[in-house]
């Protein structure tokens, strides 16, 4: 494998505690891949990885052409490198200024627009409608009153999520699920953004987190899929609406189908994470979220012979053959503090006993903190959890 091609894993979300940065330097890493970091972030965890070649802030008031030039000089000084947007900002900026970019980075090219039709909650649901895709029925008040007038003929739980996380308050939930009109306003409030409508309602379907499903996969120039892998979520943050903290691999014939058909569709190209749920009141598993990136929970899809999508996007990308690989069925992945925090959750709630909570980090193949061969993010991870996030929380909750 020739490892010459670096990597600039590019974000303009702050992330701290972003565990989805450091697989990626270590998936790469561990290869001989020249790993380098661009944030908003003066100082995380991962940037104490071996694997990291260097670390560069953005500053939070650039400009776009103060960003573009940034990315330009970082080009220059460690020669054309393979970027890798890790957020939805930054993945929408690349595809925004891909004729820009093109000289100096390497990255798959998407039709205009795409990643912003994939990243708005209500150009997704267009597009699903479309292509015939179930998805949960979903509506988009404009204002107050229309949100106060489908509460009065809705029903409840019903699920508020933001249409684009990025313009929505940095405090604010991205996704709440609300029990009664009031509860329902209150969300609203926190979660509308100045620039305009930025809150939808989509239908609740009942169910544990087993029942939410994903994709992770790697879809060439010509919008085939080269890689892909099936799992499920068996808790996430937080506890019933948010990301994955212990997730499983197991194979699901029609959630790949459908991905691959509604990829092929709109002609996507790169790394795709994709969540559904399944709901067994009609028996179909409907789309809930497209992240057109690298998902933060990647390293849970590690094929048999340790092809994930972001070796498989390396090898296409610098002209290398991507082998075939099988999905590892049954590995499991976890994100350490996050998930003890939602198992305190799931316990206090009566939705898992100790011995499952044991019996469930059975298999577990990868941290996403830990390693051996890398232990320094890890112990950097408690201590800013204790100086950092945990009097942040105490305060907030005063």
């Amino acid at each position: 494998m020739n490892t010459a091609t670096p990597i600039v894993i590019f974000g303009l979300s702050r992330g701290v505690f972003h565990h989805g940065a450091l697989g990626i330097a270590r998936s790469a890493g561990r290869l001989g891949i020249p790993v380098h970091r661009i944030a908003r972030e003066r100082w995380a965890p991962a940037r104490l990885s071996r694997y990291s070649r260097g670390w560069s802030r953005i500053p939070d008031r650039a400009s776009t052409a103060e960003t573009l030039e940034f990315l330009h000089e970082y080009s220059s000084s460690v020669g054309r490198a393979l970027l890798i947007p890790i957020d939805d900002a930054a993945s929408v900026f690349v595809d925004e200024h891909a004729q820009t970019l093109a000289p100096d980075f390497l990255f798959p090219r998407r039709p205009d627009g795409l990643a912003q039709a994939l990243s708005s909650k209500r150009e997704m649901y267009e597009l699903c409608m479309r292509h015939e895709i179930p998805t949960p029925a979903s509506a988009f008040p404009e204002s107050e009153t229309e949100l106060l007038e489908h509460a009065e003929r809705g029903t409840f739980p019903s699920v508020l999520k933001c249409i684009n996380a990025g313009d929505a308050p940095p405090t604010a939930p991205r996704v709440a699920i609300v029990e009664d009109r009031e509860q329902m306003l209150a969300a609203y409030r926190r979660m509308q953004s100045s620039a305009g409508p930025n809150v939808m309602i989509q239908e609740y379907i009942p169910g544990r987190p087993e029942t939410i499903w994903m994709f992770n996969g790697y879809f060439d120039g010509r919008s085939a899929c080269r890689v892909g892998f099936t799992g499920k979520k068996i808790r996430q943050t937080p506890p019933y609406t948010g990301a994955t903290t212990l997730g499983v691999c197991l194979p699901n014939a029609t959630v790949e189908d459908a991905t691959v058909r509604l990829m092929a569709a709109v002609g996507y190209r790169g790394i795709l994470d994709i969540g559904y749920r399944f709901d067994q009141r009609d028996g179909q598993y409907k789309l809930l979220d497209v992240n057109p990136r690298i998902g933060g929970t990647f390293r849970l899809f590690v094929g048999e012979n340790g092809l994930d999508v972001l070796r498989s996007m390396y090898l296409d990308l610098t002209g290398q053959e991507v082998p075939r690989t099988t999905l590892a069925e049954g590995r499991r992945w976890i994100v350490e503090p996050w998930d003890l925090a939602s198992s305190l959750t799931y316990w206090r709630r009566g939705d898992i006993t100790l011995g499952e909570w044991v019996r469930s980090l059975r298999h577990v193949r990868e941290d996403a903190w830990f390693a051996a061969d890398d232990p320094l993010p890890f112990l950097a991870l408690w201590t800013g959890l204790a100086l950092y996030w945990l009097p942040r929380r105490l305060l907030s909750r005063r």
